[in-house]
Parts: C-alpha cells; structure tokens; sequence
C-alpha cells in the first residue's frame, strides 16, 4: 500500500501518479480527512494521558499527606473514560482508512511510459525471427491433439471448460520444463528454490495486493478462508512477512514452481481457445528482496533471466515496457516478455515481471536493518514469470511444428526428455 505520509505530503503528486494509471483518485481526500482526525484525537489522548499522570500523582501526594483523595480520583476515572472512548472511535477510524488506502493502487514509476492499452506499451527489445513455414502452420490445439499429449475435452469431462489434461510424451513435456526451468535459475542465475503451499491465508493474499481488490478473481475455500493461489508470487513473497532482514543478505532471490489457479472472472470477450487462457495452469516464479536504490536495476536483471528461458527453448519474442495505464495494482514498473505463435497468428504472453517499490513490504511489513545506519526501513519487492508453462507450451508446438505433425524438441529440453 501507498505510505500515509506521502499522501499526506504530495497528495498532487499521488493523484497524478493514479491519472497515469487510469485511476481516478476518489477517496483520497475523504482519507487525508479521516487521517487529519485521527491525527487530532491522538494528540487530544496524548494531553489526556498526561493529565492522568498529574492526577495520578497528586492521589499519591494527597495520600502520602492523610488528605482525601476522593475528588481526584473521580477527576482520573472520568480523564481514562474520556481516554477509552476516544482510543474506540481512533480504532474505527483507522478500520476506515485501512478500508480506503488497501484499496488504493500503486502509482508509476516515472520511468513508465504515459499511455493505456497496447498501442501504448513499448518494445523494449525483440530476440529471434518469426518462423516461415513451407506449409500452412497448425495451432497447438490440433497438434497437441493429433500428437495424443493434450485433452481439452477430456479434461473439460472432469473440470469444465478452461481446463487442460496433459498426458503421455505432453506430461514428461510439463515435467520437463519445470526441471529445465528451475535448473537454470538455481545453478545460472543464483536464485534459491523453494517449494511453496498452493493454499495460503487472507493475510498472504493481501500482502502482495491480490485482495481486497481483486477477490473475485481468485479461487476460494470457503470454510477454512484459504485461497489457491494463483501465483507463486504469493507464498514466496510472504515468506518474510513481519520480519526484519539483515543488509548484507540483500538482494534475497527466490525461484519456485507451483501449480497456479485464477478464475478468469474478467476475461469475457477475450481469446480462451485451448491453452491461451486456462483456469489452471504451471509456473515457475521468480521473487527478488532488494535494497531500494539496487530496486530498477535488479528488474533489468530478472526480466534478463526470464528471457534467457526464451532463447534457450528457441522462441522468437519481444520484451514490452508497459504504459502506466496497463501496470497491474501493485506494480510500479513492468515488463512483459510475448511470444509469436505462428498458428495463431498472435502474441502471447508468457511472462510479467514487475517493481513494486515498497508497496508490497509495507502491506507485508518486511523491512531491513541498514548497517551504517542501524535503523531499519522497508525493502523493495520484485517478482517475474520464469516463465509460465501454459503459453509456453503453446509457442512451442507451434513454433516448432513440422511438415509431418511432430514437434522438434529445442537442444536445451533433449536431456530433459531423454
């Protein structure tokens, strides 16, 4: 969430920040109003408490000198009664910011183009050549189907639609990408691997800016209040929440896969032929804890090792940078890495890596302890796609496609299928 104080003291600036993202800034004055009176009974309690203490010791004066204290002491009960009720109404008023600012976007970073939908976003950089064929290329629904290692209507029998039943030579494919994945992020790039729970509490879901916002959107149990997460982004992220790190550990650099599941509540008139867009779907997930000054620089780093997947798996793409006006609720900057399906005829996206600034350790309060200082501040949160398997999957067949129906495997997964 967004610092009180800045809203406080560059209020223009945060309502500016939102029009960039296409958010109009309602409830920001109804929140510096409520955090003015908050502000005032807090220092009304705090001349009450000292009042109290006077009291409290004029009682111990008019005791020590055989005088009735009754008179002060009803002035002492009427002071802390004076002191509850203002402590009650300062807790519903800060239930009413809470309810306001959780659901008050991050704003841009300013290096975040202007702009709002796709003719707006950027390319930062393209890799590899979009592939032409001698013959008319297949979508990966009739290759996947063809070749026997994809069921949609096999899978829709046991979920319903927007779900994929992997099976055979397709199933080693998803275990095969996983092993490959973390792999490469672990033993390359240096991120350590975890291994999260695909259920986490209501706390987890709104640390990382997932509820209250977009709760519709997510899966829920309803009689525990867990939710299936639906990204790895979540648990991993939450793995510090309340603690305070060391500088010197910094920068944290996690990798986990998960299995990730989102309703699609929003995706009515969109694309959602086979694999583009499924209610359940593998991922391998990157998680960064940085220094605030290393924050934009360590993006740069993570989008990197993102692409590498990419190149390595012989996957033509481009890296978008997102206009302020398509960066998701929490994130300050992003990029998108898209792939070219030639069946299609379409890009796709199959990663998002984004800076948070210290939206996110505010909500999840993870802070580090600064050596030269001594005082401990909030970190920065980076997380990325490295990569998401679904789409991936998708570019692959039809990328690799060949005359015949079969699939050349890129040199990278062979030991992987071997």
């Amino acid at each position: 969430m967004l610092d009180i104080k800045l809203i406080r003291e560059q209020t223009e600036l945060v309502k500016q920040g939102l029009k960039r993202k296409g958010v109009k800034p309602e409830g920001l004055d109804a929140l510096l109003a409520l955090d003015s009176e908050r502000r005032n009974l807090i220092q009304e309690v705090d001349g009450l408490k000292a009042n109290r203490n006077k009291a409290n010791d004029a009682i111990s004066q008019a005791k020590k000198q055989g005088k009735s204290s009754d008179a002060l002491i009803n002035d002492m009960k009427s002071i802390s009664q004076k002191i509850g009720n203002i402590d009650t109404k300062v807790v519903e008023i800060c239930d009413k910011i809470g309810n306001i600012i959780y659901n008050i976007p991050n704003i841009p970073d300013k290096s975040a183009p202007d702009g709002s939908g796709a003719n707006s976003n950027k390319v930062a950089r393209e890799w590899g050549k979009t592939p032409k064929f001698p013959f008319k290329p297949k979508d990966h629904i009739e290759l996947g189907t063809k070749l026997g290692w994809i069921s949609f209507e096999k899978a829709a029998k046991l979920s319903g639609s927007g779900f994929a039943l992997f099976q055979g030579e397709g199933a080693r494919l998803v275990r095969a990408l996983m092993s490959f994945m973390l792999d490469l992020h672990t033993k390359k790039h240096g991120y350590r691997e975890v291994w999260p729970p695909a259920l986490v509490n209501r706390a987890s879901m709104t640390g990382t800016g997932q509820l209250p916002k977009m709760e519709e959107d997510m899966y829920r149990v309803k009689d525990d209040d867990l939710f299936l997460i639906p990204t790895a982004e979540v648990p991993v992220s939450n793995i510090h929440r309340d603690e305070i790190l060391n500088e010197k550990d910094l920068p944290i650099k996690y990798v986990a896969y998960s299995p990730c599941f989102r309703r699609e509540a929003g995706s009515y008139g969109k694309d959602t032929r086979g694999l583009s867009r499924v209610h359940q779907f593998d991922k391998v997930e990157l998680v960064k804890f940085v220094k605030p000054e290393d924050s934009l620089n360590e993006l740069e780093s993570l989008v990197k090792d993102a692409e590498e997947v990419l190149q390595l798996l012989e996957l033509p793409y481009r890296a978008l940078l997102l206009c302020a006006g398509d960066l998701s609720f929490s994130a300050a900057k992003c990029y998108d890495l898209e792939v070219y399906a030639p069946g299609m005829d379409k890009w796709f996206e199959v990663s998002s890596c984004s800076a948070f600034g210290d939206f996110q350790a505010r909500r999840m309060n993870i802070k580090y302890k600064s050596e030269k200082t001594g005082k401990s501040q909030l970190v920065h949160t980076l997380n990325g796609s490295g990569v998401a398997f679904a789409r991936t999957i998708l570019c692959l067949l039809e990328n690799h496609q060949q005359a015949d129906g079969s699939i050349k495997i890129p040199a990278a997964l062979k030991p992987y299928l071997s």
